[in-house]
């Protein structure tokens, strides 16, 4: 059994997809599948219920999971111990967050880690919500700031992971605004609005894209551009190429300014956590003080 096994298992588990999990770990889907097909020769079990769509793993394959899950921490912890013995991360901490949060409530975060600083190294890394939180359980990052949601998920195990809620956040429909100050796009009339979509492997995409295939208030939209950047997003709604819903700490300057305007009601909004997680387990002294500097005041 090689171990890049149990990592092509997880990164499945998570996504739900044998593409997107093959995209995720850098390999063909045909390699992927073989992958996969030798863990199960391996375990002597399927571990997958073929034909289920979404994906869903057997009883064999959910508790084949959990011990991988705890396989693959253990040996990212103890690879962290032995580098921080060696003193390689004593004056280092490895941040995961998605490219979003990175612009926007991690900037607003900075002032409280920035006295920290001056005793060490964060490094930021942004990647899609599955790849942070498998850097977190590789223990090849000391923290994860994430969107949280019922619709997202996430399988970290809560005797290993802590939480702090940071920031509560929504995402608004918003319009470029023309001479009057009125939106240039309406939600409310009888052709489709322009639409600015996100792709669907974002947190944020799936979000929106639930939220309105389940919301009998929705408007009729008509799909125009898709985009795996909220900040592109931002920039073609600011052009008035369309309607989007973007994260309000995003777009609040631009709405008081007159720049945007807000479309629909509260029943068009989406709301969700941001949240920072970290292994439960003694981290460094840089990153313990970090931790502490993010709690909420």
């Amino acid at each position: 059994m090689q171990l890049k096994w149990l990592e092509d298992f997880v990164a499945l588990a998570q996504s739900r997809s044998f593409s997107r999990a093959a995209e995720l770990r850098h390999v063909t889907h045909p390699a992927f599948g073989r992958r996969i097909k030798a863990l199960e020769l391996w375990a002597g079990a399927p571990l997958i219920e073929r034909g289920s769509v979404p994906l869903t793993l057997t009883a064999a394959g959910v508790s084949l999971l959990d011990n991988a899950e705890q396989i693959l921490g253990n040996l990212g912890h103890a690879r962290e111990a032995l580098q921080e013995a060696a003193g390689r991360q004593a004056s280092t901490v490895t941040l995961a967050t998605g490219r979003t949060l990175a612009r926007t409530l991690l900037a607003e975060l900075m002032p409280r880690l920035k006295p920290l600083l001056a005793q060490g190294e964060l490094r930021i890394v942004t990647r899609s919500q599955t790849e942070t939180a498998q850097m977190l359980e590789r223990g090849e990052a000391e923290f994860m700031i994430t969107y949280h949601h019922p619709l997202l998920a996430l399988r970290l195990n809560a005797k290993q992971y802590a939480h702090l809620t940071l920031a509560l956040d929504k995402l608004v429909p918003v319009s470029r605004a023309n001479a009057q100050g009125r939106g240039l796009h309406s939600l409310a009339g009888k052709t489709a609005t322009p639409y600015l979509a996100y792709d669907g492997s974002m947190a944020l995409g799936r979000l929106v894209q639930d939220h309105l295939a389940n919301n009998p208030h929705a408007p009729r939209l008509q799909r125009v551009i898709e985009c795996d950047s909220a900040d592109t997003v931002h920039e073609y709604a600011l052009k008035g190429l369309g309607v989007a819903w973007l994260p309000w700490s995003m777009v609040a300057g631009a709405c008081k300014a007159g720049q945007l305007v807000l479309l629909g009601d509260a029943q068009l909004e989406v709301r969700y956590e941001v949240r920072a997680y970290r292994a439960k387990h003694r981290m460094n002294a840089l990153a313990e003080r970090m931790w502490q500097a993010l709690a909420p005041r």
